[in-house]
């Protein structure tokens, strides 16, 4: 009755179906790619695809007949929406090849949301008794939601969404926006553009390295969209050398920065940008100083040789801030204090505008800076102290959305623990459990959930809860929210 009073009114529904049509063939092509994969390899799960495409393409054609009258006119009230219901459906139709391979509703439909929303966080205990093609649909759901379902649409169909600026804004991570070019459509395609050379880069590295050419593709997507899904039960497996787990740190690295900054760095060939830039410099004092910390431990109390510690440390360190959860090594056995080290480092995650979950480095500054000024108010009541972040001054709304939006992660944060410990989960599993998914890191750091480890034994109830958890994360929490207040579904 509620959606019936409001919501005819006031959404383009039509032009929703649209795109999501539009979104539900990129998806199928998507598949056939793995039907191409099982072809090769000779499996026996041809069939699982052929139907997964087939009923995705069905979608497809059934969401753009419902919208082939559309007006192409978004407000900012359908990006919400358009937003969020595509990153549900995408999973609900790309859960369909897990669903035929024998997974229950509530596993198969964690695996793809976690895919898509770059947490990484598994539910399949023996990942190597997947097929090639189930194993290449994981890796590609990652990297299709590295950058963003809709933004990738926005980058191949710029006509297809006339309030394409409005979705962006809706889907994009981050508190500021930074323009590379006045039309929206141009800057995804370049931003799309790094992030493939970026991906084709790892993993020729992978693969020269000593990686099999499947093992190097599913890496390279892995680790550019910082998903952390491997191709072997452990991630560990794959990183045989110390070679290639530098390689490793130097990609997930690279896609913690923000896309923008590697744009004006390689193809405008201004390296000053990302020098001068204040969340990149926060960006690495982080690394450098927990990397040292964790380091030092490591070999005061774990024995470990100085190489061996500095790699550890830093792969650990790199692939926390950036959400990635791949592991060289399992820092459930390491001292409690790098758990909250890495604790810390999941939560402040990378750069705004890159692959990475988490809270974000630019809004950690602008926190930061906000406490400065506080403490100099106390000193001079009087002074007016803007908030400065790369030379121009945050407007006082920018500073207003920060603080609630902070305050939400928190909350989110507390009554998702609380569901967990309630649940027969000790605390520290809880709290790590809720960090890992609001942030879409997919690691824990006890040894019950942990990187070498499974997310099987929770209830399928805590499922569905860690599934909505990963897709709130995703969407930076106020997007999704915001379609369940009133106020969203009310005329005025």
């Amino acid at each position: 009755m509620f959606f019936r009073t409001f919501a005819p009114q006031m959404i383009n529904w039509k032009l929703i179906a649209k795109i999501l049509g539009s979104l539900l063939f990129i998806e199928a092509f998507f598949m056939s790619l793995c039907l191409v994969m099982t072809i090769i390899y000779g499996e026996t799960d041809l069939l699982v695809f052929v139907i997964s495409t087939a009923t995705t393409a069905a979608g497809a054609f059934t969401f753009r007949f419902l919208g082939h009258e559309a007006e192409n006119s978004l407000s900012r009230r359908d990006a919400y929406v358009v937003v969020t219901l595509t990153w549900m459906v995408f999973s609900l139709f790309g859960m369909s090849p897990f669903l035929l391979q024998g997974l229950s509703l509530t596993d198969a439909f964690f695996e793809t949301m976690s895919g898509f929303t770059t947490t990484g966080a598994t539910v399949i205990d023996d990942v190597e008794s997947l097929s090639h093609g189930l194993l290449f649909w994981r890796s590609l759901m990652q990297w299709i939601g590295g950058l963003g379902i809709v933004f990738f649409t926005v980058a191949l169909l710029p006509s297809l969404v006339g309030g394409s600026v409005k979705v962006f804004a809706a889907e994009a991570t981050g508190p500021m926006r930074t323009k590379m070019h006045p039309r929206l459509s141009t800057n995804a395609k370049w931003i799309w553009s790094i992030y493939l050379l970026l991906t084709v880069a790892c993993g020729f590295s992978f693969w020269a390295c000593g990686m099999d050419w499947f093992d190097a593709t599913n890496y390279s997507m892995s680790t550019t969209a910082t998903g952390g899904f491997s191709t072997h039960n452990g991630s560990t497996v794959f990183l045989g050398s110390p070679t290639i787990e530098y390689l490793a740190i130097l990609f997930q690295f690279l896609a913690g920065i923000n896309f923008t900054l590697l744009y004006l760095m390689f193809f405008k060939l201004k390296p000053s940008a990302i020098l001068r830039n204040s969340e990149f410099k926060l960006y690495i004092i982080t690394i450098v100083v927990a990397t040292a910390v964790i380091m030092g431990l490591l070999i005061t109390r774990m024995g470990y040789d100085v190489e061996y510690a500095l790699r550890s440390s830093l792969f650990q360190v790199v692939s926390f801030i950036t959400t990635t959860g791949l592991s060289n090594t399992d820092a459930g056995m390491w001292p409690h204090t790098t758990w909250v080290i890495l604790g810390l480092l999941m939560f402040m995650g990378a750069c705004a505008g890159s692959t990475t979950g988490g809270f974000k480095s630019i809004r950690v500054l602008m926190l930061l800076r906000v406490l400065r000024n506080e403490f100099h108010h106390i000193l001079h009541p009087n002074a007016v102290l803007p908030v400065r972040v790369g030379g121009q001054n945050v407007p006082q709304g920018r500073l207003v959305t920060l603080l609630a939006f902070f305050t939400l992660y928190i909350v989110m944060l507390l009554i998702t623990g609380a569901i967990m410990a309630l649940s027969g989960i000790d605390i520290t599993n809880a709290i790590t459990i809720s960090l890992s998914l609001i942030s879409n890191v997919g690691a824990g750091l006890d040894t019950n959930i942990g990187p070498q480890m499974s997310w099987a034994d929770l209830s399928d109830g805590l499922k569905w809860t860690c599934s909505f958890l990963m897709l709130v994360g995703r969407l930076e929490i106020i997007a999704v929210l915001v379609l369940f207040t009133r106020s969203f579904w009310k005329k005025n």
